[in-house]
């Protein structure tokens, strides 16, 4: 039986109020991966609210089917009044029950990101939204740079990375770590786990956790469904119903949610000097371990296999 229909008893009301903050590399496929582990987790019979934490405001197109109004232009509609905002101006409902709010930003090349964060997160506390939910996924922008990308990091319970098998999206990783590292001095923050997406192969992943171990939660293999349905503004498992051979996908998002709803120990990262993981992963490519020459006696052995 197909886990798309499968019963499990993740109503345990200590399972509420989960919030994970889903970071990566930009380009990477965070946003497709949050759309789908949102599904995944209202799959589960959770509540889910996702927060599109970027100025683009196309976190949660495969949602909804559309680019939904942010909360910085209904905060203008209302010429900034909080009292005059209601719930049903910002929060709108996507595909298996999912709802979606985008903070938006500012103008490209104008204000700051995190602080438009920030203010998301505190008109939605006036609204009594967090209180709503069993789950809040915030879905943020590209790398780490500076502490405005991180500020949702400051509500966060878990952080949950999405990365390739290549050496610019680990590299990203590591100071997506470091910021975990550093919020967790201040607030029980702590990382999930890697999730690698759309990769053939995870040999430098499996190199990067060993100079910085954390758990992979789950890899995904190179599945150009999974590129084709961000361009159709659609959730595998929506494609799924049309297409029942796409269930397979959506098993691995469904074992990522089930590792959150049971609410692992996760780890504060002991992040990797820039330096040294620059010459760990570019040593990985330009000097290959070339597999070792067998001895003449493996060499007969195998010869009367």
């Amino acid at each position: 039986m197909s886990s798309l229909v499968q019963k499990h008893s993740y109503n345990d009301r200590s399972q509420l109020n989960v919030k994970l903050a889903v970071y990566g590399k930009g380009g990477i496929g965070k946003s497709t991966t949050s759309c789908n582990i949102s599904v995944a987790l209202a799959k589960r019979g959770k509540k889910v609210l996702q927060i599109g934490c970027d100025p683009k405001h196309d976190s949660t197109f495969t949602l909804t089917g559309f680019l939904i109004p942010t909360i910085i232009d209904t905060l203008q509609e209302k010429d900034y009044h909080y009292e005059d905002v209601w719930p049903e101006d910002v929060i709108y409902k996507g595909y298996g029950g999912v709802d979606c709010v985008e903070a938006g930003g500012p103008p490209a090349g104008a204000g700051c990101g995190g602080y438009v964060v920030g203010e998301t997160v505190k008109l939605l506390k006036e609204l009594n939204a967090f209180d709503e939910y069993d789950v809040i996924l915030f879905d943020v922008l590209g790398d780490v740079v500076c502490g405005g990308f991180a500020a949702p990091l400051n509500y966060a319970d878990y952080c949950m990375i999405v990365t390739d098998n290549g050496f610019d999206a680990l590299f990203a990783a590591n100071r997506i770590a470091a910021s975990v590292r550093e919020k967790a001095r201040t607030h029980p923050l702590r990382l999930a786990g890697l999730i690698g997406n759309r990769t053939a192969k995870r040999d430098l992943i499996d190199k990067y956790i060993e100079s910085v171990p954390m758990p992979v939660l789950e890899v995904l293999p190179l599945i150009e469904d999974i590129r084709v349905s961000r361009v159709k503004g659609k959730t595998l498992f929506e494609m799924a119903e049309s297409d029942p051979s796409l269930e397979y996908v959506c098993d691995y998002y469904l074992n990522v949610a089930d590792q959150i709803l049971a609410r692992p120990e996760g780890v504060v990262p002991n992040d990797s000097p820039d330096r040294e993981l620059f010459s760990l992963l570019s040593d990985f490519y330009l000097n290959p371990t070339k597999p070792q020459a067998m001895s003449q006696e493996e060499e007969l052995d195998l010869m009367m296999v």
